[in-house]
């Protein structure tokens, strides 16, 4: 008998998410019968948080991803949360047993760091200083990630002022001081930095515009984006004009969702054949709008 699987996601204005065409076309190759529901909080039926996660417990669902700008909120809703999602702050990914109780991961770090690595190489910032823009659920992934990756020191700039020293003091707590500092504001930082990384949800379809001015950047600066709504942020368009080595968010994407699917599953995709529905989803939307978790 084919296995069956219920699944989505959990977000704000997550309509043109292309999550559901990765997914599906995995369970398909592990010979599964699965839907991928996007949960909009959105829209003329919005929904709190709250109610999108009981929703799924009760409809049977085996797990939800959550993206912006629930992935610090949904913490105290869940029965427990893995050890590195408690560490990192945030979670994107909740496993719902057949009892209806919830544990929380986080799959964007593994996910970041995988797709850096791949772009750039495993020593690309290592023992080098960092720019990160946004403290937020995303940031806080992301940040562990550029410390797993040699980031030092990691510099972080958020318009919450709040929220990036939260973040550093839990950096500082697990891997030491002088490891991160927080910036008044971005722009000084990017000459000594080898690496600028945003990670907030600015320059997004819903979110048009500049994270901070890209006047600086140069030749020298490899360049990162989490978002793939679209492919190219205009942050990314104006690094490449400037000569950087950029990364969009694709690959993040991409190995963000084989892990989440791994946790849903217990079973590990084909990477290569997700990459390959990524691109196929892409062209047929012809605006290659993010996957979001």
């Amino acid at each position: 008998m084919t296995a069956r699987i219920l699944v989505g996601l959990i977000g704000a204005t997550i309509t043109r998410s292309l999550a559901p065409a990765l997914h599906e076309d995995a369970f398909a190759a592990c010979g599964m019968t699965g839907h991928y529901h996007l949960m909009d909080s959105t829209g003329p039926r919005a929904r709190q948080l709250t109610d999108l996660l009981s929703a799924a417990r009760v409809a049977g669902f085996a797990g939800v991803n959550v993206t912006f700008p629930f992935k610090e909120a949904v913490i105290p809703l869940l029965d427990k949360i893995s050890p590195e999602a408690a560490e990192i702050g945030a979670v994107n990914t909740v496993v719902i047993d057949e009892a209806g109780h919830t544990t929380g991961h986080n799959t964007d770090r593994s996910g970041f760091r995988a797709a850096f690595q791949e772009a750039f190489g495993a020593d690309a910032v290592r023992g080098n200083p960092v720019l990160q823009l946004g403290a937020g659920g995303a940031g806080r992934a992301v940040a562990f990630a550029l410390i797993d990756l040699g980031a030092v020191p990691l510099r972080i700039y958020d318009r919450d002022a709040g929220r990036a020293s939260g973040l550093r003091a839990d950096l500082v707590a697990r891997f030491g001081a002088g490891r991160c500092e927080v910036l008044a504001e971005p722009e000084p930082a990017v000459a000594s930095a080898v690496a600028i990384v945003n990670a907030t949800p600015v320059g997004m379809w819903s979110h048009p515009g500049l994270p901070m001015s890209p006047n600086a950047i140069d030749a020298r600066h490899l360049v990162a984006d989490v978002i793939y709504t679209p492919l190219e942020t205009e942050f990314i368009q104006a690094a490449k004009a400037k000569g950087a080595r950029t990364m969009g968010g694709a690959g993040m994407c991409v190995y963000q969702a084989v892990d989440a699917f791994r946790h849903f599953t217990g079973r590990t995709p084909d990477i290569t054949r997700m990459k390959r529905s990524f691109e196929a989803a892409c062209a047929k939307s012809n605006v290659g709008w993010e996957v979001q978790p």
